[in-house]
């Protein structure tokens, strides 16, 4: 994979926008007042943990995490380039034999990269004499496996963009809860209570457009060109 600059210059232009709106309403001094640290523990820990009830296990919940800088990279394969070095070793093959295609896997990373591993797999099932349908079953088993853990990785981005908002209406109900048990006994907490019953707002829906909704659309795209090459 190599590093989508466009990606990258998109994820840090929406922490400007942000951070410009807020600069242009109150100074640059006021984005301390947007940092709240009971919200945060709100909206992105009950968001982050309601994530963890759907999952499977622990271990997809995990590696749906660690997928974040995966969304920052482009799969760089060449579809045409791939269906005509598969066809010149269908020709090597015919004229040569089987047992040269073993030498010709050793060059394939250079031009494959990503999907090099699978489709030395299958050649060397081929050299080694295995049936064709067992090849093409084993292949697509392992093709189904791939496509399975990418949709995981995608459903945990979606489920905590629903989520977050969600929580974040949590967080100002709790803050509103506390600001009208304040009002007429203890003032000074009323502003406390006001902060978060909003930023939680702005942290849920934040977290969703910024973060989640992005970033399950650019592993949709990876995943979707992935598939298509190893198919």
């Amino acid at each position: 994979m190599h590093l989508n600059v466009a990606s990258v210059a998109g994820f840090i232009l929406c922490l400007g926008i942000i951070i410009t709106g807020i600069a242009t309403n109150g100074g640059i001094g006021t984005i301390m007042n947007f940092i709240h640290v009971p919200s945060m523990l709100v909206t992105f820990g009950g968001a982050l943990f309601a994530v963890m009830i759907t999952s499977d296990s622990f271990a997809d919940y995990l590696d749906g995490l660690k997928s974040f800088p995966e969304a920052f990279h482009k799969v760089k394969l060449n579809e045409d380039m791939i269906s005509e070095q598969i066809l010149e070793m269908s020709s090597i093959a015919r004229k040569e034999g089987l047992l040269v295609l073993e030498e010709r896997a050793d060059g394939i990373e250079s031009v494959f990269l990503l999907r090099s591993v699978f489709l030395k797999k299958g050649i060397r099932l081929i050299v080694d004499g295995t049936d064709p349908e067992l090849v093409k079953d084993i292949l697509e088993t392992e093709l189904l496996q791939k496509e399975e853990r990418i949709k995981k990785r995608i459903h945990f981005w979606e489920d905590l963009g629903a989520y977050a908002p969600a929580w974040g209406m949590v967080g100002t109900l709790l803050g509103l809860i506390n600001m009208m048990r304040s009002m007429g006994t203890d003032a000074a907490s009323i502003g406390s209570g006001m902060a978060l019953a909003l930023i939680t707002t702005l942290y849920g829906s934040v977290l969703a457009n910024w973060v989640c909704i992005p970033i399950s659309r650019r592993m949709e795209k990876n995943g979707g060109q992935e598939s298509l090459v190893m198919e």
